[in-house]
């Protein structure tokens, strides 16, 4: 089961990173406890702790038809001091 799927690249998101937080997309069933041990064996660092929240799907209308799209999960990660993941250092042209 794939428990992290993807990082939240965003401005927000790459000014966490000078606080030593990463934010990723993870799975909706995924438990703090599960995202902390899939980061440490993903990127080799230690979580102190890990925050996470559900991220309601916007309802958008076409025409006469509503929808809304998927709800997502997120998790914010801090780490240890010192500590950083590689992906998120590369700096915005």
């Amino acid at each position: 089961m794939n428990i992290v799927a993807r990082a939240v690249i965003t401005e927000k998101s790459f000014r966490l990173t000078e606080d030593g937080q990463y934010c990723f997309v993870v799975s909706k069933s995924a438990t703090k406890h599960e995202i902390a041990t899939e980061i440490r064996r993903l990127f080799k660092v230690n979580p102190i702790s890990v925050n996470t929240t559900t991220v309601k799907g916007k309802t958008k209308t076409r025409g006469r038809q509503v929808g809304q799209r998927n709800s997502i999960k997120k998790a914010i990660v801090r780490l240890s001091p010192g500590q950083k993941i590689a992906e998120f250092s590369a700096k915005e042209s």
